[in-house]
């Protein structure tokens, strides 16, 4: 057994596109809804508890901004009326041999926002593009 917890800043993202570097991903959690049920002639006076629908959270991926690199917006504006370019994106935790130690595999995702960086006189950072996605599954493998 490894004597410490994998550190979180060596990833890389399969997302369709081009191989470009993301600086941040979120939204990497899965929710089982609850259900509650009683019977009317239970002897016990409180519901019991079953496993529901799973629910997921939206995907966040941020990045540095590039000169004369659309495919973010070239994504986004594949969005019509009912009609959208899903795809199947997978993530990956890297060791120090850049080798997949954990994988989030993501079904069907597309983008629902896309957000320039915002700009500032003073400041001295990076400019970050983010875009949001919703899907319709994560699997997780930790190998």
């Amino acid at each position: 057994m490894e004597a410490y917890p994998l550190p979180k800043f060596h990833f890389s993202v399969d997302w369709g596109g081009t191989k470009i570097g993301f600086t941040e991903v979120s939204g990497l959690d899965v929710e089982t809804e609850v259900i509650e049920y009683r019977e009317g002639a239970s002897p016990e006076y409180h519901k019991i508890k079953m496993p529901g629908m799973q629910k997921f959270s939206n995907i966040t991926l941020k990045r540095g901004t590039f000169k004369s690199d659309n495919e973010f917006y070239d994504w986004w504006n594949t969005v019509k009326l009912n009609t959208i370019e899903r795809r199947d994106i997978t993530i990956k935790l890297l060791n120090e041999a850049h080798e997949p130690v954990i994988a989030w595999k993501v079904k069907n995702a597309w983008p629902i926002k896309v957000q320039s960086t915002d700009l500032k006189a003073d400041g001295n950072e990076t400019a970050i593009e983010t875009m949001e996605l919703v899907h319709e599954g994560l699997t997780i493998q930790n190998d």
